[in-house]
């Protein structure tokens, strides 16, 4: 489920900078900035964290996977886009959310709007690449070496 959930906020979030009307139409900018926040903050977040933890239950539970190299391979590569999630995807959201509003309540330049819409959309795009690999490991689960006992 929080694959699931996980995938969809961020494949919401690609259609939404897609969608994104330049900072200079301000009053849209910053309901769409507004949304994409609410969005990474409501379920991105939530659907990393349900995924990580479940991961992680996974693991810890089932003795066969304690061995499993694709396993541990699917762990660390969680790890790292729980990381890569946060860094690159929740805290720019919020952050141009925020901005957002207060170039509109005339708190800030709206001229400094928009300068990372080119590296939050690689973001999304890299991460959404690592977690679609990750589901592929849990179904699949390839043949890995082994890793001593």
């Amino acid at each position: 489920m929080g694959a699931i959930g996980l995938a969809g906020a961020m494949a919401s979030l690609l259609v939404m900078l897609a969608m994104l009307p330049p900072p200079s139409s301000l009053p849209e900018y910053a309901l769409l900035r507004g949304a994409m926040g609410a969005v990474a903050t409501w379920l991105f977040f939530p659907s990393l964290g349900l995924t990580l933890v479940a991961g992680l239950l996974a693991i810890g539970f089932n003795r066969a996977f304690h061995n499993a190299g694709w396993a541990w391979v699917k762990l660390l590569s969680g790890v790292l886009v729980f990381e890569s999630g946060f860094v690159g995807i929740l805290g720019p959201m919020q952050e141009e959310a925020e901005r957002s509003q207060q170039a509109l309540a005339g708190q800030i330049d709206p001229a400094t709007l928009g300068t990372a819409l080119g590296s939050e959309r690689g973001t999304l795009w890299v991460i959404l690449a690592v977690a679609t690999a990750n589901v592929v490991l849990g179904i699949w689960r390839p043949r890995l070496t082994r890793l001593p006992d």
